[in-house]
C-alpha cells in the first residue's frame, strides 16, 4: 500500500501525465490536419482514445494495461507503433527517445493513444509514451525524502491569501509554535476534495480556499530563525479533530462510534485501508502530558532530543531520533528535533481490534460535509493522559493528517 507521501507524489506525477497527453493530443491532431491539406480534401480526423495506466503483462505485441482507473485492456501494439520513453516527471516531448517493444517492462507507466475495439476492452496503439519503472521508483523515493526531511504540518491559525501567507499553529514537544507560510509565485497549491483521504484526489487551488482551522501540510525551506516557511508545494483541508472515548468498535465492519468530549455526543466513524492507526506506550503519553502542563522531563526519554526554538515541527524521516543530521526539523549540527511529530512516526501500526469501549482516542477525520460518515485518517490511542493535562483544543491539534504517516510497517508507513 502506498504512503502518503507517495501519493502525493504519485498525484504530481499525474499533474504530469495530463500535461504530456495535451501535449500528444494537439500533436496528433494536427497530423491530419497537414495531411488533409495535402490532400485537399476535407475528411474527419480519427478520434484519438487515451489510456493512462501501469503495464501488468507483455505477451509477444500485447501488452495488458491496468489503467489509473483500475479497469484492464488489452493493447495491441502494430509494427508502425511509436515508442517513447520520457523521464518521470515530463509535461512535454522535448526529453522523449525512441525505444523497442523488448524496452517496455511489467510495471511500467505508459500513456498510450489509438482506437478503442467495439468491445471496449481491446485498444489499437498508435503511440505509447512510456516512464520506466525503475526511474520512476528512484524519483518517487526522492521526493518522499523531500516531503519528510523539508516538511511542515499544522492547523492554519489565519490567512492572507493578497500576500500570499498562511499562518499554522505546530506541535513540538516544548509546546505549540506558530510559524508563517509564505508563497511565491511557483508554489504549487493543493486541495483535498470533501470526504477524501487520497492526495489523489487533491485539486490544484489556490490559498484563498484556506480556512483558519485548516489541516495544512507544506514542503520547502524553513527560514534561518524557523519563524518563517517558503512553501513549494502546500496541500489542505477541512478535517475534523476528535477527542473522545470509545463506545462501540465493530473491527470486522471497520467503525466506531466515539462519544465526542467537545460536543458530549456520540459520533459514528469508519475506517478505510487508508486510515493509520497508533497506540501511544503510556510512558510516552505521560510525559507528552507533562509537557502540555508546562512540566520539563527528560525529552530524549520519548525518543527524541530537546530542538532549539524554531526548529521543531518538521516530520523527519522514519529512524531519526538522537544522533540524527540537522536540517529542517533538527537541530543545527547534530542532534534531532524533538518534535512530537516525530515521535509519533516511529509508533508501530494498531491494529482496530484492540481497541475496546472505553478506551481514550485522538483522531483526525475527513470533515464528513456529504451525508457520510467522517473518514479516519489517523487515530491515536493511548492518549488518557494527554487529554486529562491539555487545554480543551490543545490536545486534538497534536495531531495532523499526517502525524502519524512516516514510522515503519503497518497498514501505511510513510508521510504525505
Amino acid at each position: 500500500m502506498r504512503s502518503k507521501e507517495e501519493r502525493i507524489v504519485c498525484m504530481g506525477h499525474r499533474t504530469a501525465w495530463a500535461a504530456l497527453l495535451t501535449v500528444l493530443l494537439t500533436v496528433m491532431a494536427a497530423v491530419p490536419a497537414e495531411c488533409r491539406a495535402q490532400a485537399g480534401t476535407e475528411t474527419a480526423a480519427p478520434k484519438t482514445h487515451p489510456a493512462v495506466g501501469t503495464i501488468k503483462a507483455i505477451s509477444g505485441n500485447t501488452l495488458t494495461l491496468t489503467t489509473d482507473s483500475g479497469s484492464e485492456l488489452n493493447v495491441i501494439l502494430p509494427t508502425d507503433v511509436k515508442l517513447m520513453r520520457v523521464p518521470p516527471g515530463s509535461k512535454d516531448l522535448k526529453d522523449a527517445a525512441p525505444i523497442q517493444l523488448s524496452d517496455l517492462k511489467g510495471g511500467d507507466r505508459i500513456l498510450v493513444l489509438g482506437k478503442i475495439n467495439d468491445d471496449g476492452k481491446t485498444f489499437t496503439a498508435t503511440t505509447v509514451v512510456a516512464m520506466k519503472k525503475e526511474e520512476l521508483a528512484e524519483k518517487s523515493a526522492h521526493e518522499k525524502e523531500e516531503w519528510q526531511r523539508h516538511g511542515i504540518g499544522g492547523l492554519v491559525k489565519s490567512v492572507d491569501a493578497a500576500n500570499g501567507a498562511v499562518t499554522i499553529g505546530v506541535m513540538s514537544a516544548a509546546g505549540s509554535k506558530e510559524v508563517a507560510v509564505r508563497t511565491t509565485k511557483s508554489t504549487v497549491v493543493r486541495r483535498y476534495a470533501p470526504d477524501s483521504v487520497k492526495f489523489d484526489d487533491a485539486k490544484i487551488s489556490s490559498l484563498a480556499a484556506v480556512k483558519v482551522g485548516d489541516q495544512l501540510r507544506a514542503r520547502g525551506m524553513r527560514s534561518a530563525d524557523g519563524e518563517e516557511f517558503t512553501a513549494d508545494e502546500i496541500v489542505s483541508g477541512t478535517f475534523r479533530n476528535i477527542a473522545g472515548t470509545i463506545l462501540t468498535v465493530d473491527a470486522k465492519a471497520g467503525t466506531m462510534n466515539v462519544s465526542d468530549l467537545a460536543t458530549k455526543k456520540p459520533l459514528d466513524v469508519r475506517f478505510t485501508s487508508d486510515s493509520e492507526i497508533r497506540k501511544l506506550p503510556q510512558p510516552i503519553a505521560q510525559r507528552i502530558a507533562a509537557r502540555l502542563k508546562g512540566a520539563s522531563p527528560d525529552v530524549s526519554q520519548t525518543g527524541g532530543a530537546a530542538a532549539p526554538p524554531g526548529q521543531s515541527g518538521t516530520a523527519a524521516p522514519a529512524g531519526a531520533g538522537q544522533g540524527a543530521t540537522g536540517g529542517p526539523g533538527g537541530s543545527p549540527g547534530g542532534r534531532g528535533g524533538g518534535d512530537l511529530q516525530q515521535m509519533l512516526n516511529r509508533l508501530p501500526a494498531t491494529p482496530l481490534s484492540d481497541f475496546q469501549k472505553g478506551d481514550a482516542v485522538m483522531i483526525v477525520a475527513t470533515s464528513g460535509e456529504s451525508d457520510s460518515q467522517p473518514t479516519v485518517i489517523t487515530l491515536l490511542g493511548g492518549v488518557e493522559p494527554i487529554l486529562q493535562a491539555s487545554p480543551q483544543g490543545q490536545a486534538t491539534s497534536i495531531l495532523t493528517p499526517w502525524s502519524l504517516s512516516s514510522g515503519g510497517g503497518g497498514s501505511d508507513a510513510g508521510t504525505p
